[in-house]
């Protein structure tokens, strides 16, 4: 796997439209969450907002933006 850092705008871009994407097509957050999971991705809910990272090391890609549900 390959790791993304947020200095390669085109990499994060691609890979938050895949999140998107995904999550318009899922019928519910656990649901959501699963499928990223399957991608190598989790979703780390905090204070400040949604963070994606890599699964199984946390390594953190970035901040999602806000989805309305």
């Amino acid at each position: 796997m390959s790791i993304i850092h947020e200095s390669d705008p085109f990499a994060t871009s691609n890979v938050i439209a895949l999140v998107m994407k995904e999550r318009t097509i899922s019928l519910s957050n656990r649901e959501w969450k699963h499928r990223l999971a399957g991608y190598g991705y989790g979703i780390r809910d905090t204070d400040h907002g949604q963070i994606l990272e890599t699964l199984p090391h946390h390594v953190e890609i970035c901040v999602l933006p806000t989805f309305a549900q």
